[in-house]
């Protein structure tokens, strides 16, 4: 009887033993990153344009991984000339209003309303926070 009695003991004292070390066990969740930074491509455009003209801006946004959840956005701000900037035949963009981006390569259309120089600034920006800024300039072509 006593042999039972230590037999208990010992398997009792083996499960608690086992029980203290696995709840002792840190959480290790594996980490899965979500926030890859991008880096914006733009072809070459023209540097000079005629009132009513249209360039077309070709991005592509390059990230070193995808994570599907991402989602980018676009403003605008124009500081010389007179212009619209559109996504594909969208409604022209209104400055400083932010606007989703549905895909990772597009192509932007801006027109000139007028004879003098014309300078915006894009600003593409991912749901992260990361934000890149590219730069206009087109001279008057008349």
């Amino acid at each position: 009887m006593n042999n039972i009695i230590k037999c208990k003991f010992s398997n009792l004292f083996k499960c608690l033993l086992i029980v203290f070390f696995l709840s002792s066990c840190q959480d290790n969740d594996l980490e899965i990153e979500q926030n890859f930074p991008f880096e914006v491509q733009v072809m070459p455009v023209p540097t000079k344009i005629k009132e009513n003209e249209t360039v077309e801006i070709r991005i592509s946004l390059v990230t070193a991984s995808n994570f599907n959840e991402t989602k980018y956005s676009i403003r605008y701000f124009q500081y010389e000339g007179s212009g619209k900037l559109q996504y594909y035949s969208d409604p022209p963009y209104l400055p400083n209003d932010e606007y989703l981006l549905p895909q990772k390569q597009f192509r932007l259309h801006y027109t000139s309303e007028s004879v003098e120089s014309h300078k915006f600034s894009i600003w593409i920006r991912d749901s992260f926070g990361n934000e890149t800024k590219i730069d206009f300039e087109f001279d008057n072509a008349s």
